[in-house]
């Protein structure tokens, strides 16, 4: 084998080790219901609440384990890197996407009172 084909090599593991520790960080999944706040009784709401404080959780868990992923990977491509920000940016947006719309339901819940 000449020094190319080592360097060949060498840059495909490291690649294949790249894609294989990214799969270790799972994409938070978003609580699959958010209650109507008109019809929606106390212990529902609260379930709802519990599930979106998980959910924050496992979104930070997210991030944390991109960037562990991320500082342990040694010398990462700028696409990786490119590619870690718009996966924990989706994340982020989601999370508060999904936030903004529970909340509004709470206000409608609370406003029968």
């Amino acid at each position: 084998m000449n020094l190319k084909h080592i360097k060949l090599a060498a840059t495909l593991a490291f690649a294949a080790f790249s894609f294989q520790a990214h799969a270790e960080c799972t994409y938070p999944k978003a609580p699959a219901t958010i209650p109507d706040g008109k019809s929606a009784s106390e212990p529902e709401m609260v379930a709802a609440m519990n599930a979106f404080k998980a959910y924050n959780d496992e979104v930070s868990a997210f991030g944390k384990c991109l960037d562990d992923e991320a500082n342990g990977g040694g010398a990462q491509s700028m696409a990786l890197k490119t590619m870690k920000a718009k996966k924990i940016a989706a994340a982020q947006d989601e999370l508060q996407s999904k936030a903004k719309l529970f909340n509004e339901q709470v206000r409608v819940f609370k406003a029968r009172a």
